[in-house]
């Protein structure tokens, strides 16, 4: 299996070539090269099919096929067929070289999606009497280069014929027979070659589960290994310090806040190293719970650091920690790109010799030259702004430092912990008390006058706004709002105030100096795009206008609605959306009904589908080719809770039927430590 494609029989030097364009150089790789979809061309009644329904039926041409060019390169023929005593209109998209194998009277067989009303097949697939038709379910593979589908095919089908017995079983026989999965073989073969839809409903229950299992058993080890291996840095403070220290804060932490703390400070003063994720809503109060966590490393002894993606963003955590830990002694600095020579030498000179007790900076903090004295706690805010290797480079500053992740984006509980299964989770899911919930509104655009008297209402009480676009400039291809256009209009229209223009085309340090201006009131309305989606504090702005909102992901509008509601005033969303899709509408009813980001998340999830909740976020996740962790979820659960039990069983490590999932593992490198993160 681990043998070189050129073995297989008909792939000459020309096709590994292909094949290795594709990442395939192996027999192994090319069996698991599975197919994205499939064809049914199982031939149905067409009275039998429901409309937007995929379906394959033969007919007989009723007319000459008619090709017309539309756009640039773009084509669509259509045809009319005879089917089973119906005049269906097929229709082809960019493929008018099929005008040629299309003559009247022939019998062909289309595949496609069927509009009952209007008696039309479109978007699919075509033989004529001359191919072969299967009648079953056809692969449909990725492809790259020059290569196609249907050579393709024909060498996996080869490899099977060659290679097909030395596919081996990877899963013990318990798992196996605990859920009733096929064998490995089988699986491979259905997938490639399925024989029926319940046979491939199988093979993928199978593989999806293979997938997952593999994956929660990387995170399962990583997790015994890393607490099994080097031992963390048990932080030992006075309590009594501590109640202290609580005593002095000017509100009560929530409920939600006390047990993250709680889990926080086991972890500090635990033997391991801490790995652990901190979810909370916008404004949930994750900051204060990591003060406090500082300020414990700190008072055990050791230097702790925060890292924020964005240089306004690490001014005010500076700000908020130098009000709540240096009256008690320690000192906290902010190392910036923008500090003074002098001024970063000394902050460097203190902080190697231990005198900084807390240092904030953005990616600045992982640059040579930074050297701590006695790291024990980093801090990433916004987690997933950073790579890997950011973060890997900032724990390593220290010997061993206890890690905690920070984000405001609400993943469903349930994901987050088969997720991040080598992390810890904890969840702030409690707003402070006297917090009040942003008043959210959903508006059509020609309400748009109506939504200038509000803005004029809040601006003469001296609050300030949020303008945001999808677009910085105009676009021939969307008939949306722009951030520079919007600009302008609104400087017309408020003549009396400032408005400020940020997106992110300007660098960071004009973006910096126009967040700055906002916050000190210099500016009285930003009209900006998404730039200002994070953690950015104003507690004077009142109101956040969203231009063609429909065009956002729930998560991410009600991130921007996160920037408002930070004072004491009453703060409002206005979603100016003429939604086209029923999706678009229950998106702009769900953001009206729940100001709840954890409800929320759990709405995107349902309404955004398979695969697209996690999006490009996370680094830390695999390209799975079968399974997906949205659709797959609760397979995912399932998968965590056994690998836990294997990994915590003395039968795993020792047993000959766990052998080969061992030897899976090694060769993948988990027992090397190549962490995930």
């Amino acid at each position: 299996m681990k043998e070189s494609v050129s073995h297989i029989q008909g792939v000459g030097p020309r096709a590994v070539e292909q094949l290795e364009v594709m990442g395939i150089s192996t027999v192994e790789q090319l069996l698991e090269h599975f197919p994205f979809r499939y064809e049914d061309y199982a031939i149905r009644p067409i009275m039998e099919v429901q409309h937007d329904e995929r379906v394959t039926v033969r007919g007989k041409v009723h007319s000459e096929p008619t090709l017309r060019y539309y756009g640039k390169n773009k084509a669509r023929l259509t045809v009319r067929v005879l089917v089973d005593g119906l005049l269906v209109q097929a229709i082809f998209f960019n493929q008018g070289y099929l005008k040629n194998q299309i003559h009247l009277g022939d019998v062909i067989t289309i595949n496609g999606k069927f509009d009952r009303n209007r008696l039309m097949i479109s978007g699919g697939t075509m033989k004529t009497s001359n191919q072969e038709v299967t009648g079953g379910l056809e692969p449909v593979y990725s492809v790259k280069g020059s290569i196609k589908i249907t050579t393709l095919r024909k060498y996996i089908r080869q490899a099977f014929e060659q290679f097909g017995d030395q596919i081996g079983e990877i899963l013990p026989h318990q798992l196996l027979s605990a859920y009733r999965l096929l064998n490995r073989r089988e699986t491979l073969e259905q997938l490639h070659f399925p024989t029926d839809t319940v046979q491939l409903k199988q093979a993928k229950r199978r593989m999806i589960y293979e997938e997952l299992l593999f994956f929660q058993l990387k995170m399962q080890m990583f997790r015994k290994l890393e607490r099994q291996g080097e031992k963390g840095q048990q932080k030992r403070f006075n309590k009594e310090d501590l109640l202290v220290f609580m005593d002095k804060l000017p509100f009560e932490l929530t409920g939600a806040q006390k047990q993250a703390l709680k889990e926080i400070l086991s972890d500090l003063t635990a033997d391991h190293r801490m790995n652990r994720l901190l979810q909370g809503d916008v404004g949930s109060g994750k900051t204060i719970v990591a003060g406090i966590a500082l300020y414990v490393n700190a008072k055990a002894g050791f230097q702790g650091a925060l890292m924020v993606p964005t240089e306004i963003l690490a001014e005010q955590h500076k700000a908020s920690l130098k009000e709540l830990l240096e009256p008690f002694g320690l000192r906290v600095e902010l190392l910036s790109g923008s500090a003074k020579a002098k001024e970063r030498r000394e902050i460097l000179g203190a902080l190697k010799e231990g005198s900084v007790d807390v240092l904030i900076g953005t990616h600045a903090l992982i640059q040579d030259g930074v050297d701590f004295h006695h790291l024990g706690l980093v801090i990433t805010d916004e987690q997933h702004r950073f790579g890997v290797e950011q973060r890997r480079i900032l724990r390593n500053k220290g010997l061993r430092p206890d890690v905690l992740f920070m984000t405001a984006t609400p993943i469903p509980r349930t994901l987050a912990i088969s997720v991040f299964g080598d992390m810890d989770v904890s969840i702030i899911n409690e707003m402070p008390k006297g917090r009040k919930p942003v008043d959210t509104r959903w508006a059509k655009h020609d309400m748009l006058p109506r939504v200038i008297e509000f803005l004029k209402r809040e601006l003469g009480k001296g609050h300030q706004a949020y303008v945001i676009c999808p677009l910085i400039e105009e676009s021939d291809k969307l008939d949306v709002q722009n951030a520079i256009d919007v600009h302008h209009q609104l400087t017309q229209v408020f003549p009396e105030f400032t408005v400020g223009l940020m997106h992110g085309r300007l660098s960071s340090d004009e973006k910096d100096c126009v967040m700055n201006e906002f916050a000190k009131n210099n500016v009285h309305i930003l009209v900006s795009t998404t730039v200002v989606e994070v953690g950015v504090n104003v507690p004077n702005a009142t109101v956040m206008v969203i231009y063609d909102a429909e065009r956002f992901g729930l998560a991410q509008l009600h991130q921007l609605r996160g920037r408002v509601g930070r004072g004491q005033a009453q703060s409002y969303c206005i979603l100016l959306a003429d939604p086209k899709s029923d999706v678009g509408k229950e998106r702009m009813q769900i953001m009206t009904d729940t100001n709840d980001g954890f409800e929320l998340s759990e709405r995107d999830l349902e309404l955004r589908g398979p695969g697209e909740f996690f999006g490009s976020r996370q680094s830390g996740l695999p390209n799975f080719k079968v399974a997906d962790i949205v659709e797959d979820f609760r397979v995912l659960e399932v998968a965590r809770q056994d690998a836990a039990k294997l990994v915590n069983s003395e039968a795993f490590w020792k047993s000959n039927d766990y052998e080969k999932l061992r030897k899976k593992l090694e060769e993948q490198g988990v027992f090397q430590d190549q962490k995930l993160d």
